[in-house]
C-alpha cells in the first residue's frame, strides 16, 4: 500500500482531448503510485513550445493527454517498494519521462537516446494539473530554496542549453554566439558567459540589445544591419553557433561564421529543412549537431550550476485555469510561460 501524504480523491487538470483540439478541463480520479513511480503536488509547470506536439498530433499521443514536461512539485505519494524519493520532497520531471534499461543507449548510461523513452506531458500525463504522476528514475532533486516558477524551466530550456555546451568540444575564451534571445536563447547566453566563453548575442533589431548585455553577452550583432556571418568571422569566427529560434533560412545563413573546427548547435524545434553544400564544411571541418536536452542527472546539474552562477530563468506565471492562456504564449512570453497551480 502506498505511503502518502494527505490528498482529494480527484483533481482537476487541462488535456488535449482530441488532436488539433484545445485544452479542456478535466478531472482525473485519484490513483496511488504503482512500482516505479511517484506521485507529486504540482507547484509549477512551464510552458514549452514542444508541447504543442500534443494538438498537432505528430508523434503517437493517446488522447486526451495532459501536456507539461517542466514539472516542479511536492512528494506526496510513493509505493512500498520506493527507496529514494521521500514525502514531502521536492522534485522535477522533465522531457526524459523514463527509459527502459534494456536498449543499447540504456546500457551505456545514455538515457537521454533511449529507444523506449518515455516522455512526460507527451506518451504520459504532464503537469497541466494540481498532481502528476512520475517515472521515479526521470526524477530529478530540485533545491528548496528556488522558486518553483523560474526552476521548472530549467528541467527543459536550461538543461538543453547547459548540457549541449558542456558536451561541445569549446575552450573558455572561445567565442560562442546565440542566435534569438527567447525562451532558450536568453538562457544560453546566461549558461555561455558563466562557462567561462565570450558570447556573441544574434538578433534582428535592436529591441534586445541591452538586454543582450544585461544577461552577459560581451557582443550584440543586429542582422537588419550587419551580415552576422561576416561580423562574427571578422572576430575570428564562433566556435559554437547555438540556434535557439526556429528560423530555418536565418539558421542556414550563419554557417560561414563559424571557425575551423566550429559547430552549428541546432536547438530549437524546427520543421523546416536547412540547406548546407558539402563543401561548405569540408575547408573548416565544421559540424551541424542537435542536442536532446538531458537526463534527471543533468537536470540535477543544471540547477546546481544555475544558482551558483546566479543564472535566472524569465518568467511569466499563470494560474491553473488559464491553462490554454498560458499555451497560447509559449512562445510570446518574456520569456518562459509557467503554470503555477496554487497562483
Amino acid at each position: 500500500m502506498a505511503s502518502s501524504l494527505p490528498h482529494p480523491d480527484t483533481y482537476t487538470a487541462y488535456a488535449f482531448t482530441k488532436k488539433g483540439g484545445k485544452l479542456e478541463k478535466i478531472t482525473i480520479p485519484w490513483k496511488d503510485p504503482q512500482r516505479g513511480e511517484i506521485v507529486v503536488k504540482v507547484l509549477a509547470c512551464g510552458v514549452c513550445g514542444s508541447d504543442e506536439q500534443v494538438p498537432r498530433g505528430n508523434l503517437p499521443i493517446e488522447y486526451p493527454r495532459v501536456p507539461g514536461h517542466e514539472i516542479v512539485g511536492e512528494v506526496v505519494a510513493i509505493p512500498p517498494t520506493e527507496q529514494y524519493w521521500k514525502l514531502g520532497q521536492r522534485v522535477g520531471g522533465g522531457w526524459h519521462g523514463g527509459h527502459c534499461m534494456a536498449c543499447m543507449s540504456c546500457r551505456k548510461g545514455d538515457y537521454i537516446t533511449c529507444q523506449n523513452e518515455d516522455v512526460n506531458g507527451i506518451f504520459r500525463d504532464g503537469g497541466y494539473a494540481d498532481y502528476c504522476t512520475l517515472r521515479s528514475e526521470a526524477v530529478a532533486a530540485v533545491p528548496e530554496d528556488m522558486d518553483p516558477a523560474e526552476a521548472a524551466p530549467m528541467l527543459c530550456a536550461g538543461v538543453t542549453c547547459f548540457n549541449s555546451l558542456r558536451h561541445l568540444d569549446v575552450v573558455p575564451p572561445e567565442w560562442v554566439a546565440v542566435q534569438g534571445i527567447g525562451g532558450l536563447g536568453h538562457l544560453g547566453i546566461q549558461f555561455a558567459k558563466a562557462m567561462g566563453y565570450r558570447v556573441v548575442a544574434l538578433s534582428s533589431g535592436s529591441s534586445k540589445e541591452a538586454l543582450a548585455h544585461e544577461l552577459g553577452a560581451h557582443e550584440y550583432m543586429d542582422g537588419s544591419k550587419v551580415d552576422q556571418a561576416e561580423a562574427l568571422q571578422a572576430l575570428g569566427g564562433a566556435k559554437v553557433i547555438m540556434c535557439t529560434a526556429p528560423n530555418s533560412e536565418t539558421i542556414q545563413k550563419l554557417l560561414p561564421g563559424l571557425g575551423v573546427d566550429g559547430t552549428l548547435l541546432l536547438l530549437a524545434l524546427e520543421d523546416a529543412p536547412i540547406t548546407v553544400s558539402p563543401i561548405s564544411l569540408i575547408g573548416k571541418r565544421h559540424n551541424i549537431r542537435g542536442w536532446p536536452c538531458g537526463d534527471a542527472k543533468d537536470s540535477e546539474d543544471t540547477l546546481t550550476f544555475a544558482q551558483a552562477h546566479n543564472i535566472k530563468v524569465m518568467v511569466q506565471k499563470f494560474p491553473l485555469d488559464q491553462a490554454q492562456e498560458a499555451y497560447d504564449h509559449r512562445s510570446t512570453a518574456r520569456f518562459r510561460a509557467v503554470i503555477v497551480p496554487g497562483l
